[in-house]
């Protein structure tokens, strides 16, 4: 496997350095968190707690991207909303170092929310609806729109590059063509939902709960779309854990926003483009040497077995009638 991947420059040197730049006198202590987008370590700082600094994957984002979703957190900030801005430091929140653009953000721990609890969810369900209203306010220029056309786009793409096996390439090519129907369908049922700018990535583990409430993480992923995005990785288990959790998130939800039942509809089919696209996203970093170590199941041909199963599922359904609340 080749290590010449940009991640490679990235040592520790590297890192305390840049963020020395910043005015920060770092100690010498780091600790690599849990990210492979991009690279995200703990920085010990002389006399004081430690800072987040996050560097970003070469090429991902454009700088444009990354400013508007730092303006975006800000906006939020100052909107009472409970989220971890990056540090401003010589006047912007990002910078360059050796090649590599970075931010750094204030530590912030908690516990990850109990997505089986009635109050919690509730809770979690006012704050998205807070997040949203901002997010009403104005668009997103420069980061990615949701819409149905991934399904195609990532099929092609795993095709023409050789990642399906070949004696699953027929059954994949059949299942994604339903799903190019079905996906697409789904959301002309949803047609004329308002397109805002999203958490895009609201799952369990970006959101830290403390003594003094929950606060989101991560705006990586921040994007323009529906707002059940925001909503539906909160919900797990079988359709009737997923109807009592989505009550609790929509209880809350609406005491400060509407949510537009058409966007119902689009449950199973955002789950859908969440499965392709994490087959895509592991197929497009595969030359970055921490995935084939991360992942090395995906590289088997059990992993794609699966996932033609876990497609199959999502074709049933999106034949289902939508959760009701």
């Amino acid at each position: 496997m080749s290590t010449d991947h940009p991640f490679t420059a990235l040592q520790p040197d590297v890192i305390l350095d840049a963020v020395d730049t910043l005015g920060y006198r770092t100690d010498g202590h780091l600790l690599a968190l849990n990210s492979y987008e991009n690279r995200v370590y703990q920085v010990g700082i002389e006399d004081d707690v430690p800072v987040i600094a996050k560097f970003y994957r070469p090429e991902r984002w454009s700088d444009n991207a990354i400013r508007e979703e730092h303006a975006f957190s800000q906006e939020l900030v100052d909107r009472d909303v409970a989220v971890v801005p990056p540090v401003a430091g010589e006047g912007a929140t990002l910078h360059w170092y050796r090649g590599f653009r970075f931010a750094v953000y204030p530590r912030r721990g908690g516990r990850a929310p109990e997505v089986d609890d009635s109050d919690q969810l509730e809770r979690l369900g006012r704050m998205l609806a807070q997040l949203h209203n901002v997010g009403a306010v104005s668009g997103f220029e420069h980061r990615e729109r949701i819409g149905p056309e991934a399904v195609t786009e990532v099929r092609d793409w795993l095709l023409a590059d050789g990642w399906v096996p070949d004696y699953l390439r027929e059954a994949y090519v059949s299942v994604t063509a339903d799903l190019a129907k079905l996906v697409p369908a789904a959301f002309e049922r949803a047609g004329g939902y308002t397109s805002l700018r999203l958490h895009g990535d609201c799952h369990p583990g970006n959101i830290f709960w403390t003594d003094a409430g929950p606060h989101f993480v991560d705006l990586d992923d921040a994007r323009q779309g529906p707002a059940i995005q925001d909503l539906w990785m909160l919900l797990s288990g079988d359709r009737r854990e997923m109807t009592e959790q989505l009550a609790d998130i929509v209880a809350g939800y609406e005491d400060f926003r509407e949510l537009d039942r058409r966007e119902l509809h689009l449950l199973e089919a955002l789950r859908t483009l969440r499965y392709m696209r994490f087959s895509a996203w592991l197929a497009q970093r595969w030359h970055d040497p921490a995935f084939p170590h991360a992942f090395p199941w995906f590289a088997d041909g059990r992993y794609w077995e699966d996932h033609l199963l876990a497609l199959r599922e999502q074709t049933a359904a999106l034949e289902e009638p939508p959760l009701t609340v």
